[in-house]
């Protein structure tokens, strides 16, 4: 009856996949993205959140939105309290723009509300359908550098110079004699990735999974895998921020810097999950004929559903992760891989010391050969042609160096817009793609970039 269900709900044959095979895909993801569970609280408890409530928060609402994606859309992509829109949280709207949390959780629900309802309109099919073909690979192949880079930073390999990414330029930590490279975190990292790489050689079922485990055993001796003192978490309450808005006290700072800040928590929300979405998905084979994703529309609103609900519990904008990506390089193809991520951040809020078990070194070899796989997606841009090549290439630098998807999609956008006009070949271009361009700007303009 259990595989008949499975097979009903997930068609798992159709997708030319196994229940084994979700489980281990579902593992993956979830170990590569489970750090956020403990980096989430402590870049929101700046603001005077409590930091367990976030934590609880952070988890429910994670298993929530990957159940949501599940179900709704039957893709291998799960959620989570996004990187990136949690540090605009804390250090842009609470203490760079004086809101306090209460207010900001609010502003993060509006945003959820604006998107979905840009979600669940005809607007969500012409912007997926208004991104050029060579678009589609250079978010592919940004994506891979974005993931890669991210895997470097979690190996200390590259180091972040400044107190967090929201105020921080990230550059390589200069390795110019090789010593530190050979310090036990990199030295792990780098274990990590050739054990992985030997068994995708050798074509094992589950090379990045195992790989995971294998790295984090290893970092035992070295002192890097650290074992938790307790194995569950005793003090676990979401009282402190559940449903705490503060709608009256919204606009005490104007009106403009409230729309500022939820146009931009929109347009980054919306950007990071379409750029997710098709960028993986078309490096795994999972687009149709006219390059959509079958049911994207549905992941859609999963994920602004899933913003609406985190702002309830407590916690930032809750968006698609990029770490799906690992899930799916291991063959989930369906929203079983999503439900297993759920079903183990769940079990995160009381078992929270276990999950922290997975150093961020025995993630980073997954994220980095993912980011290799990847980054092939550049052989299908047509790089004699200036007028795609540029912002293609504007579009794959731009995310791993401004630490956004969104903003690569923004820059991409504008220089293509701008090029054609240029040329005098504006009618090439969607409507629509001029008015997003214009939206990016617009933003950029009144957050400051």
């Amino acid at each position: 009856m259990e595989g008949f269900s499975l097979e009903r709900f997930f068609k798992l044959k159709e997708h030319k996949t196994t229940v084994k095979t979700e489980i281990v895909a579902g593992l993956t993801t979830f170990f590569a993205m489970a750090y956020i569970i403990f980096v989430n609280p402590s870049y929101l408890s700046a603001t005077g959140m409590d930091y367990v409530a976030v934590l609880v928060a952070t988890c429910v609402s994670a298993a929530i939105g990957s159940f949501l994606t599940a179900f709704l859309a039957n893709v291998p992509f799960a959620q989570a309290p996004g990187m990136g829109l949690n540090a605009f949280f804390t250090y842009t709207v609470c203490l760079g723009m004086g809101y306090s949390w209460q207010q900001g959780l609010t502003i993060v629900l509006l945003s959820g509300i604006l998107f979905l309802a840009i979600s669940v309109s005809p607007v969500r099919g012409k912007i997926i359908s208004s991104i050029p073909a060579s678009f589609k690979a250079a978010i592919s192949a940004g994506i891979g550098l974005f993931i890669c880079f991210i895997g470097l930073l979690n190996a200390d390999i590259v180091k972040l110079i400044g107190d967090t990414v929201a105020d921080g330029v990230v550059v390589a930590t200069d390795y110019s004699d090789m010593g530190a490279i050979t310090s036990s975190g990199p030295l792990l990292a780098l274990i990590g990735v050739a054990i992985t790489a030997i068994l995708m050689a050798w074509k094992v079922k589950g090379a990045m999974f195992l790989g995971i485990i294998a790295t984090t055993l290893i970092g035992i001796p070295m002192g890097i895998t650290q074992m938790p003192t307790s194995l569950t978490e005793t003090s676990i309450s979401l009282a402190p921020t559940l449903f705490k808005f503060d709608f009256g006290g919204l606009f005490s700072h104007g009106i403009l810097p409230v729309l500022t800040a939820i146009v931009t928590f929109s347009i980054c929300d919306c950007f990071d999950t379409v750029g997710t979405l098709i960028g993986t998905a078309s490096n795994a084979g999972m687009l149709d004929e006219n390059g959509n994703l079958p049911k994207g529309d549905k992941a859609l609103i999963a994920d602004a559903c899933a913003t609406c609900i985190g702002a309830c519990l407590g916690t930032s904008t809750v968006t698609t992760f990029v770490e799906s990506s690992t899930g799916i390089s291991e063959g989930g193809r369906t929203g079983l891989t999503s439900v297993v991520v759920g079903i183990l951040f769940l079990l995160s809020v009381v078992f929270a010391p276990i999950a922290g078990i997975i150093p961020t070194q025995a993630t980073a070899p997954a994220l980095i050969i993912v980011g290799m796989l990847m980054i092939g997606n550049v052989a299908k841009i047509d790089w004699s042609d200036i007028e795609v090549a540029l912002p293609c290439f504007l579009t794959i630098v731009m995310m791993p160096f401004a630490y956004s998807i969104s903003d690569g999609i923004g820059i991409g956008f504008i220089s293509y817009s701008l090029l054609k006009i240029f040329r005098g070949k504006f009618k090439e271009v969607p409507i629509l793609m001029y008015i997003l361009s214009a939206l990016f700007v617009l933003m950029y303009v009144l957050s400051g970039v």
